[in-house]
């Protein structure tokens, strides 16, 4: 379903098994496509199937959000670990810019 972005996303995340999950009249995403290119199946079904199966697949990413939203320092914590791990690489990486180019003058 080119250029459909609805369709572009159920082909990207809908699985068989979601089909059973919420909406059984159709066995796999070809059966869908099929029954919308004959007409008589309307875009808000496909958005509301669309709809049930991105929450499903957000859901253990909502449920890590709210653990991690308990303890804000911590989340601090984690991202000046990693700024600082960062630094490091990016230092190392211009060093070795700066060698290949021949500017490394101060060395």
């Amino acid at each position: 379903m080119e250029g459909n972005a609805v369709f572009t996303y159920l082909d990207a995340f809908s699985t068989d098994q979601d089909f059973a999950n919420f909406w059984p009249e159709y066995q796999n995403l070809d059966e869908l496509k099929d029954h919308y290119r004959r007409g008589g199946l309307g875009d808000m079904k496909c958005k509301k199937f669309l709809n049930q199966i991105l929450n499903q697949f957000l859901e253990p990413i909502r449920e890590r959000r709210a653990e991690f939203e308990k303890d804000i320092p911590e989340i601090y914590n984690i991202l000046r670990r990693g700024t600082e791990q960062a630094r490091e690489v990016a230092a190392q990486t211009m060093s070795e810019v700066r060698r290949a180019m021949q500017i490394d003058y101060f060395v």
